[in-house]
Parts: C-alpha cells; structure tokens; sequence
C-alpha cells in the first residue's frame, strides 16, 4: 500500500501508507494468532520470530494491550495472548490500535474536509478510497493469516497482475 492515491491541489499528496509500527502490529498479533493454544509468548520472542526490534515492539505491544487487542501475563511464563479469538480481530483493529484512522488526507478525516467549487467532488474520490481501504482491512482477520490464506474477495484483487505492479 505505499502509493501516492492522489494529489489534494495544494501540492500535498495523499498516501495510504501502511507504517511500520502497523506492519509490526499485524505480524507480532498473526504469530499470536498462529501459536493458538493460549499460551503467553514472550515480545522476545515474537520480535525474533518476525525479525522487528524487541524495544519499538514493546511499545507496539502497550498499545494494543490498551485497545484490548493481547493481554499480558507476567511471571516466568509470562508473555502475551490474543484477548479475543483470532476470527475477530481484523487488520483494521490492529492497524487503528496502533495508528488510528486507516486514511488521512492532509491530517483530517475524510469525512471532515470541505471542498467547493470544481474541487468538490474530489471529497467523494477521499471517501471512496477510504470505504475501499476499510473494505479489505475490515475483512481479514488474524485468524485468516495465520491460516495462511485471506477472504475471496483479496484474493480477486491480487489475482489481477496490474495490482502489483507500481505505475
């Protein structure tokens, strides 16, 4: 997701950028969702298992705890767990979690602009971007990565080469 969606006039482009305290999130919640038993495992060894820093992912971790994304167990065999199944939690939960709305345009919701004259319509290409992200995003849950697979509908979408491809 990293390219420019569109430019605001104003000469500041609109990304859907993924960041990568977000990708963190998803990986670290998917090895969560991968170990399944309900087990606590330790942020050393999430941060080992898909190579992210130990420290940027603690804070990743705190930030989830407060969503109620995982929780805690301290102790020995202390770590963390998913606080809900796997199956509902989506991308969108994680990446919100930590990062908040999924799309911005200049640091505002879309919904919050105000556009006039030939501009006007251009809210419209904002919201629609936005209900297209939140329509993958909401769809996938951990549970479908950790499984290794994601709904039919993603699946069309990257069936079409143009769709990996940066024009």
């Amino acid at each position: 997701m990293g390219a420019v969606a569109g430019d605001t006039g104003r000469g500041e482009a609109v990304r859907v950028r993924i960041s990568a305290k977000a990708d963190y999130a998803v990986r670290a919640t998917v090895e969560l969702a991968a170990a399944g038993d309900g087990s606590p495992v330790s942020a050393e060894a999430l941060a080992s298992a898909q190579q992210v820093p130990h420290r940027f992912l603690e804070a990743i971790l705190r930030d989830l705890r407060r969503d109620g994304i995982v929780a805690s167990r301290r102790g020995a065999g202390g770590g963390y767990i998913l606080a809900r199944p796997a199956d509902g939690v989506t991308v969108a939960d994680v990446v919100r979690a930590v990062d908040g709305p999924l799309v911005y345009v200049r640091d505002q919701r879309p919904s919050d602009l105000d556009y006039s004259g030939t501009a006007a319509s251009l809210l419209h290409v904002w919201v629609a971007l936005r209900a297209n992200v939140r329509a993958v995003l909401e769809q996938v849950t951990l549970a479908d990565l950790a499984a290794g697979t994601v709904p039919q509908d993603v699946r069309l979408l990257v069936a079409d080469e143009e769709a990996w491809e940066n024009p």
